[in-house]
């Protein structure tokens, strides 16, 4: 809204006001219909119903949720959706959430949900959608979780990864980074070991606070932020669906956050690529399946370099992929900007290892190593038609079988594999990550090969 408000502005925010006061709300928080296939401890399957109307269709896509987090950060509001966005586009859904975590799972420990609820929220979803792969999303420790399970378990039936805003290497952390030495000082049996146990984790309103304080600034210029946008619809919707959010966070089972709290922020463990799971070391080296890396521009609980270093540890994956995207931790996974950027890059990654076209391919030739020429794969397709001019120009040396010519056009599908090499150069000149169709900054991002 302008310092001195136009005529439309003034009308648009007292019709908001009116609206909040009349109703209680701007915005859609309608969750979409899902049904429950497969639960157990602290594990719930969901399969999200096809639209009217849209056949589900290709392979499926699992959304990991992490701890503490309530599972509505992947369906936020109509319109701030992914749900809806993967759902309205035909695209089998399904999420597996925790329920509410309670002073009886202290005990429970990560390998609960490592080796234990998303290996079997996968294998069922698998299973549920025809034998079919899965694509699994998971968004900040959701996204560790994924990681973990795949390779922990290397005979999931994982078509692909992609991990949203999860952080590796906590030095990199603003907020932990400071922390860190003084975390040391009491050699593991300091005050925060001795509350948490005696707590049986780390309560709800711990939880809520912490997150609240990685986007202080935010809460801190609130009231000035609606106060001025008054007028705009979307944002104060996006507002109240982001507190409904913070208030419906959970707590940490206390043996899990000891872990989270001695290996990842005293330990720093999973920078190394190696962290000790139950009774085993897992390495995130055995994961071979693509991963998709996003980090937010403006995250303050995964920054971009905590994230990116997860990439040199990905050296068993047959390519791995890095976008950095617009938004805060849950912004650039279902704010306003993710829809024409995080949402887009995950339709591509998707459909580039699904089922039949540009995967099978990708998947059978371990010269794979360039991720420049998988990146642009999926434009395969629209370079068929320079493609097929080659052996146009080249006829005069092959048209003596003149009446064979649409038996030629049979081979024509090779040219593309005989164009490789050409491609391979253009694509290089692409530069790692940048990519010029992108709707947002993508100059920082990179498309790595293993």
């Amino acid at each position: 809204m302008d310092l001195v408000p136009k005529p439309d502005q003034v009308a648009s925010a007292a019709g908001n006001v009116a609206h909040l006061v009349l109703y209680g709300g701007l915005a859609d928080l309608r969750p979409m219909p899902r049904t429950l296939i497969d639960d157990g401890t602290l594990r719930e399957v969901y399969h999200y119903r096809p639209m009217a109307g849209i056949r589900d269709q290709g392979d499926p896509v699992l959304l990991v949720t992490p701890l503490a987090a309530p599972a509505i950060c992947f369906d936020l509001r109509r319109g701030c959706s992914l749900v809806e966005h993967f759902v309205s586009g035909g695209r089998p859904t399904y999420l597996v959430e925790y329920g509410n975590v309670s002073f009886r799972d202290r005990n429970l420990g990560l390998e609960h949900w490592v080796e234990e609820v998303v290996p079997a929220a996968v294998r069922e979803v698998s299973a549920h959608a025809g034998g079919r792969p899965v694509h699994v999303i998971g968004w900040s420790l959701g996204g560790i979780f994924a990681m973990l399970a795949a390779a922990d378990s290397p005979d999931l039936p994982i078509a692909s990864l992609s991990v949203v805003g999860s952080p590796v290497d906590v030095t990199r952390v603003p907020l932990v980074a400071p922390l860190r030495p003084l975390l040391d000082l009491t050699g593991g049996h300091g005050l925060v070991t001795r509350a948490y146990r005696a707590a049986g984790g780390a309560p709800t309103p711990l939880v809520r606070w912490a997150f609240q304080l990685s986007s202080f600034q935010k809460l801190v210029t609130k009231p000035l932020a609606i106060a001025t946008h008054l007028d705009d619809t979307d944002f104060l919707a996006q507002i109240e669906a982001v507190d409904r959010f913070t208030s419906k966070m959970t707590a940490y089972p206390g043996r899990s956050f000891g872990q989270l709290y001695h290996r990842f922020a005293k330990g720093n463990a999973m920078s190394t690529g190696t962290l000790e799971i139950g009774d085993h070391e897992v390495s995130l080296a055995a994961i071979s399946a693509p991963v998709l890396v996003f980090a937010g521009a403006t995250d303050g609980i995964a920054p971009v370099e905590a994230v990116r270093a997860v990439l040199p540890l990905l050296s068993g994956s047959r390519e791995v992929r890095f976008e950095i995207v617009p938004g805060g931790h849950l912004g650039m996974l279902t704010g306003r900007a993710a829809r024409g950027s995080t949402w887009q890059v995950l339709d591509e990654w998707v459909e580039q290892w699904s089922g039949s076209e540009p995967a099978a391919p990708a998947r059978k030739t371990p010269a794979r190593r360039t991720s420049a020429k998988k990146v642009p794969a999926k434009k395969a397709p629209a370079k068929k038609t320079a493609a097929q001019k080659t052996p146009a120009t080249q006829a005069p040396a092959k048209k003596a079988p003149a009446k064979k010519a649409p038996a030629k056009k049979a081979p024509a599908k090779k040219a593309p594999a005989k164009k490789a090499p050409a491609r391979k150069a253009a694509a290089s000149a692409e530069t790692i990550g940048s990519n010029p169709r992108r709707r947002y900054r993508s100059g920082d991002s990179r498309t790595l090969s293993r």
